[in-house]
Protein backbone atom coordinates (compact mmCIF):
# COMPACT_ATOMS: atom_id res chain seq x y z
CA UNK A 1 0.00 0.00 0.00
CA UNK A 2 2.97 2.33 -0.39
CA UNK A 3 5.05 3.63 -3.27
CA UNK A 4 8.24 1.59 -3.82
CA UNK A 5 11.04 2.17 -6.33
CA UNK A 6 10.66 -0.29 -9.24
CA UNK A 7 14.18 -1.70 -8.72
CA UNK A 8 13.23 -2.80 -5.17
CA UNK A 9 9.75 -4.10 -5.97
CA UNK A 10 10.49 -7.83 -6.25
CA UNK A 11 12.51 -7.94 -3.02
CA UNK A 12 9.89 -5.86 -1.27
CA UNK A 13 7.04 -8.06 -2.49
CA UNK A 14 8.80 -11.21 -1.25
CA UNK A 15 9.43 -9.58 2.15
CA UNK A 16 5.81 -8.45 2.47
CA UNK A 17 4.32 -11.80 1.50
CA UNK A 18 6.45 -13.54 4.16
CA UNK A 19 6.10 -11.00 6.98
CA UNK A 20 2.96 -8.87 6.52
CA UNK A 21 -0.75 -9.69 6.62
CA UNK A 22 -3.75 -7.52 5.82
CA UNK A 23 -6.19 -7.43 8.71
CA UNK A 24 -9.52 -8.92 7.66
CA UNK A 25 -11.42 -6.40 9.79
CA UNK A 26 -9.75 -3.05 9.08
CA UNK A 27 -7.49 -3.76 6.07
CA UNK A 28 -4.40 -2.42 7.88
CA UNK A 29 -1.06 -4.00 7.07
CA UNK A 30 0.17 -5.75 10.21
CA UNK A 31 3.28 -7.88 10.80
CA UNK A 32 2.22 -11.55 10.88
CA UNK A 33 3.78 -12.02 14.32
CA UNK A 34 1.60 -9.19 15.71
CA UNK A 35 -1.71 -10.08 14.03
CA UNK A 36 -3.16 -11.91 17.05
CA UNK A 37 -2.31 -8.98 19.34
CA UNK A 38 -3.70 -6.50 16.79
CA UNK A 39 -7.04 -8.34 16.61
CA UNK A 40 -7.29 -8.61 20.40
CA UNK A 41 -6.35 -4.97 20.96
CA UNK A 42 -8.51 -3.46 18.22
CA UNK A 43 -11.27 -5.80 17.07
CA UNK A 44 -12.44 -8.00 19.95
CA UNK A 45 -15.99 -7.13 20.94
CA UNK A 46 -16.29 -5.53 24.38
CA UNK A 47 -19.23 -4.15 26.32
CA UNK A 48 -19.15 -0.60 27.69
CA UNK A 49 -20.60 0.20 31.12
CA UNK A 50 -23.62 1.58 29.21
CA UNK A 51 -24.13 -1.95 27.79
CA UNK A 52 -23.28 -0.96 24.23
CA UNK A 53 -21.21 -3.50 22.27
CA UNK A 54 -18.27 -2.33 20.16
CA UNK A 55 -14.75 -3.15 19.05
CA UNK A 56 -12.10 -2.68 21.74
CA UNK A 57 -10.30 -0.09 19.61
CA UNK A 58 -13.39 2.17 19.65
CA UNK A 59 -14.10 1.96 23.38
CA UNK A 60 -11.82 4.80 24.54
CA UNK A 61 -13.34 7.33 22.10
CA UNK A 62 -16.86 6.14 22.95
CA UNK A 63 -16.25 6.56 26.69
CA UNK A 64 -14.80 10.04 26.17
CA UNK A 65 -17.39 11.53 23.83
CA UNK A 66 -20.48 9.39 23.19
CA UNK A 67 -21.21 7.20 26.22
CA UNK A 68 -24.38 8.34 27.99
CA UNK A 69 -22.72 7.38 31.30
CA UNK A 70 -19.58 9.47 30.78
CA UNK A 71 -19.06 12.06 33.51
CA UNK A 72 -20.15 15.62 32.71
CA UNK A 73 -20.05 18.70 34.93
CA UNK A 74 -23.05 20.90 35.59
CA UNK A 75 -22.27 24.42 34.35
CA UNK A 76 -23.96 25.93 37.41
CA UNK A 77 -22.80 23.81 40.37
CA UNK A 78 -19.86 21.78 38.95
CA UNK A 79 -21.31 18.50 40.25
CA UNK A 80 -20.27 15.53 38.04
CA UNK A 81 -23.24 13.67 36.58
CA UNK A 82 -23.77 11.05 33.86
CA UNK A 83 -24.07 12.90 30.52
CA UNK A 84 -27.54 11.44 29.98
CA UNK A 85 -28.81 13.19 33.13
CA UNK A 86 -27.00 16.51 32.60
CA UNK A 87 -29.69 18.38 30.63
CA UNK A 88 -32.44 17.54 33.11
CA UNK A 89 -30.22 18.53 36.04
CA UNK A 90 -29.16 21.83 34.45
CA UNK A 91 -32.80 22.80 33.79
CA UNK A 92 -33.48 22.34 37.50
CA UNK A 93 -30.17 23.75 38.74
CA UNK A 94 -30.26 26.83 36.49
CA UNK A 95 -33.76 27.69 37.72
CA UNK A 96 -32.58 27.90 41.34
CA UNK A 97 -31.79 31.31 42.75
CA UNK A 98 -28.83 32.79 44.60
CA UNK A 99 -28.55 36.22 46.16
CA UNK A 100 -26.34 38.67 44.26
CA UNK A 101 -23.28 39.63 46.28
CA UNK A 102 -23.58 43.27 45.18
CA UNK A 103 -27.28 44.12 45.23
CA UNK A 104 -28.72 41.29 47.33
CA UNK A 105 -31.42 40.50 44.74
CA UNK A 106 -32.25 36.83 44.20
CA UNK A 107 -31.04 35.89 40.71
CA UNK A 108 -31.57 32.70 38.71
CA UNK A 109 -28.32 30.73 38.53
CA UNK A 110 -28.59 30.62 34.74
CA UNK A 111 -28.65 34.44 34.70
CA UNK A 112 -25.79 35.04 37.18
CA UNK A 113 -23.20 35.64 34.45
CA UNK A 114 -25.27 38.40 32.81
CA UNK A 115 -26.55 39.88 36.08
CA UNK A 116 -23.55 42.12 36.87
CA UNK A 117 -24.33 44.09 33.69
CA UNK A 118 -27.81 44.99 34.92
CA UNK A 119 -27.08 44.95 38.68
CA UNK A 120 -28.18 48.20 40.20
Amino acid sequence: KKEIPAVNFIIHEIHCSRNIEVCRYCSDSVPKAEMKNHIEAEHVQVVCKCRMKMENGLLKDHEASACPLRPALCQFCDIPLPASKLQEHELYCGARTEPCGRCGQNVLRKELKEHPGVCG
